[in-house]
């Protein structure tokens, strides 16, 4: 090969990796960037209910990256979040779960609001629902860490405070969810119960996804009213 035409060859390979480069940035910019619009009142309840089981055993068996691949589906799949904005909002989520499950006490916790800050602040920005991104982070935390300080608090505590969240989110009136909460923390407590006393067995968490898969229809019902 003549060192003419090794040249141009060269050039020509340049030009291509630059083209695939700018077609890069652009689906990259795309993706994060235009502006999107989510039905919040539109989701599978079972399949809202199936990931959530997942994510659970995910998260208690401290697999980082298949919860977060789970959130990523979530994402996807519910609340329509293209590829990459999926995968990144998916990172915040999961990182706000892991700071919060090493944390020990309150000023632990609120460590992981950041991280939940900016995952509702993604969700609001695609939501056709205009619900306060701070007061939404803030009521996520508050259910973990009543659920953390269980023996702190009446069961009702826990109901009560996974249904201001939903309130909040979908800006309709709290009494619409309590089912929806008391149904998920009633599988919070299965899975609380049965770790303490030694283990959560298949059957257990047979129970757990049923009651999720209850809780879930529940609240799609409350915002189909």
């Amino acid at each position: 090969m003549t060192t003419k035409s090794h040249r141009l060859r060269n050039r020509t390979v340049l030009k291509v990796l630059l083209v695939a480069i700018l077609a890069l940035v652009v689906w990259v910019a795309y993706d994060l960037f235009l502006p999107r619009t989510t039905k919040l009142r539109e989701f599978n309840p079972d399949e809202v209910a199936r990931l959530e089981t997942a994510m659970w055993r995910s998260y208690y068996d401290r697999r980082r990256v298949r919860l977060f691949l789970e959130l990523a589906e979530l994402l996807r799949t519910q609340y329509r979040m293209p590829l990459i904005r999926s995968n990144l909002v998916a990172f915040y989520a999961a990182k706000a779960a892991f700071v919060f499950k090493e944390g020990k006490q309150r000023s632990d916790y609120e460590k992981a609001l950041p991280d939940l800050v900016n995952f509702y602040e993604s969700i609001r920005e695609m939501s056709d629902t205009a619900f306060d991104v701070q007061r939404a982070a803030r009521l996520e935390l508050e259910w973990w860490i009543i659920h953390r300080e269980r023996a702190k608090h009446v069961p009702v505590d826990l109901e009560k405070a996974l249904a201001e969240l939903q309130a909040e989110i979908y800006r309709l009136p709290i009494d619409r969810f309590f089912e929806h909460g008391r149904k998920r923390a009633e599988a919070m407590t299965i899975r609380d119960t049965k770790a303490e006393a030694g283990g959560v067995d298949e059957d257990d968490w047979r129970k757990i996804d049923l009651l999720l898969h209850e809780s879930w229809h529940s609240l799609h019902r409350a915002v189909k009213l």
